[in-house]
């Protein structure tokens, strides 16, 4: 299953990759100037967690309705869905860079809209837009920073994609904290993104195509040009030459033009439904690991956890935003050196064990909230803002802060003891006026999540989670991705990958909120935790390891391999060992 590796290739590469900021910058500026994309993939979809937090302040239908909250999330989600699936076909047959321009378009379209929005219904209508974006951005970035690298150091440029959409993740909690005190708060954490958007526009004009998509499409001579750009002179006339037998094999095979590709005759294809599964498997395990609930709704589990202010949930959402950041830097050191699958798996022993950690967190939370006091409550104007189903419980004996939260009709909320956040409290009425007279007792009023003294322990199992997810499975399924697929079924089988992701992220994103009000955050967390063992089984049976190999030597990889499970061995770097390691 393993592949063979180059010399010289685990050790080099990551110093290699930062070498050429001055041996040769060309290469970087095509690496970051299409990474620009996963700044605003990482940016929209992050920046909603903040921004979700005032918007169900400025708009009350949506502060009253979680289906409404997981729309407004769920359906830049969607709206990837589509764009993922529209933009592998467009990948093939007008280009990656031209996919790059429309996906930039769709995002400037979206913020403004968003921006502008008098109500939930446009605002939705601007995520799908972003989301369209989003979809195209997350598969056609990182393919053609893989097509436009040397392969000594693709891992490593393809992982700078992956920092990109993290360090967008961590721009946008940066960019909630700076608007929390300006008028129009979430209109400008969502309206920021067109920025970006129009500077990669500007940038992408400048580049030229994808090297190996001009020589698909006959156009060798602007290919060869562009790879004499990137590649260094004795090494040049080696990938020309490799590349033009690649497409030559193709032209042989069944048709040569990606309009009569079907899913029947991919599934056909030995090597393409090898690379399917371990492409397609590996990015429906990224979302049902859980690591969107993390992104998408960090502030609302950090008041789940027991911090009751806007400001702090978001504050302590940026430090795992920055962890997830700093992850995708490691993944650019070790990617290159020891290799994807061995990321992969340490990745997820990590996962397994954090979710693990939030899950007991979370039950001791719920299970251990607060009392509710009756002569507390009856403070609040001799009792006229009681909770209606804590009145009508008769003394209300057994009520405490968790049983406050879920009562319905109407909605209802717990004000803290004054001197400590742990003894008894106030079951009232959940509206603006209660919630100030709350908090003019320098009280702590809680609607989401209840007091609790593991609530630090819950940020340590979140940023451990990040610490692990980041390196490994927040960047090795694009990088696999961009590089498993033959040449001719590369943006077709990359569309296939990003759109299953883009459907797991979104029956996540759209059940995490429904799911915790159902069974609880402790179980939900303990199902992710799950998904993630069975994520681990797959990774060692159905992954290969890709590192080092040039893009052309890959569907030869995936033609002979058979399982491999001893993947911690070292691979020889002969193509003679390599042959009988894989058919062993």
């Amino acid at each position: 299953m393993e592949g063979g590796v180059h010399p010289g290739t685990d050790v080099s590469a990551f110093r290699d990759c930062f070498s050429l900021a001055w041996k040769n910058p060309y290469v970087l500026r095509l690496a970051f100037s299409a990474g620009i994309g996963g700044l605003l993939f990482g940016y929209d979809t992050g920046v909603i967690s903040g921004a979700l937090l005032y918007i169900r302040d400025d708009f009350k239908s949506v502060d009253r309705k979680t289906v409404l909250q997981e729309s407004i999330v769920s359906m830049a989600v969607a709206g990837a869905i589509i764009g993922a699936a529209i933009g592998g076909w467009l990948n093939d047959r007008y280009g990656r860079r031209s996919s790059i321009l429309i996906a930039d378009f769709l995002f400037f379209i979206g913020a403004v809209v968003m921006a502008s929005a008098p109500g939930p219904t446009l605002l939705i209508i601007g995520r799908v837009f972003v989301g369209l974006g989003v979809g195209m951005a997350s598969m056609t970035s990182p393919l053609y920073i893989s097509e436009a690298s040397p392969a000594k150091i693709r891992g490593a440029l393809v992982s700078t994609n992956g920092f990109l959409i993290t360090g967008g993740q961590f721009l946008s909690y940066l960019i909630n904290l700076a608007f929390t005190k300006a008028p129009g708060t979430w209109r400008w954490m969502l309206g920021v993104a067109g920025l970006p958007a129009l500077v990669q526009f500007i940038l992408m004009m400048l580049l030229p195509e994808s090297p190996r998509w001009l020589f698909r499409k006959g156009r060798e001579e602007e290919a060869k040009a562009i790879l004499r750009k990137i590649y260094p002179a004795d090494e040049v006339e080696s990938e020309i030459v490799a590349l033009k037998e690649s497409v030559e094999t193709e032209l042989e095979q069944k048709g040569s033009s990606t309009d009569k590709i079907s899913i029947t005759k991919l599934l056909k294809t030995k090597t393409v439904r090898r690379g399917l599964i371990a492409g397609v498997g590996l990015q429906v395990f990224q979302q049902f690991v859980g690591i969107n609930t993390v992104m998408y709704y960090s502030p609302t589990i950090v008041q789940l956890a027991g911090f009751a202010s806007n400001q702090t949930a978001l504050l302590l959402s940026l430090v795992t935003s920055g962890l997830n950041a700093l992850g995708s830097i490691v993944s650019i050191y070790f990617i290159d050196r020891s290799g994807r699958k061995k990321l992969l798996l340490i990745s997820l022993f990590g996962v397994v064990i954090s979710l693990g950690l939030l899950s007991a967190v979370f039950h001791e939370t719920t299970s251990h909230s607060p009392m509710v006091s009756l002569q507390e409550t009856s403070r609040f104007s001799n009792g006229t803002y009681i909770c209606p189903d804590y009145g009508g419980a008769g003394n209300g004996g057994g009520w405490d802060c968790m049983k406050c939260l879920k009562a319905s009709s109407p909605d209802c909320g717990f004000c803290a003891s004054a001197t400590d956040k742990l003894l008894p409290g106030a079951c009232l009425i959940s509206n603006d006026t209660v919630k100030d007279k709350c908090q003019d007792q320098s009280r702590l009023w809680y609607t989401r999540g209840c007091p609790s003294k593991y609530g630090w322990l819950a940020l340590i199992g979140l940023a451990l989670y990040i610490i692990f997810f980041s390196p490994g499975m927040g960047t090795v399924p694009w990088i696999v991705n961009s590089e498993i697929y033959p040449l001719r079924f590369r943006g077709l089988c990359g569309g296939i990958a990003a759109t299953a992701n883009w459907i797991s992220n979104l029956i996540v994103a759209q059940s995490f909120l429904s799911l915790t009000e159902a069974i609880g955050t402790s179980w939900t967390f303990l199902i992710f935790g799950l998904f993630s063992v069975v994520a681990l089984i797959f990774v060692v049976v159905c992954v290969p390891e890709t590192k080092g190999l040039p893009i052309e030597e890959v569907e030869k990889m995936l033609e002979t391999r058979g399982l491999h499970f001893r993947f911690w061995e070292k691979n020889r770097s002969s193509s003679t060992s390599q042959g009988k390691e894989q058919s062993a």
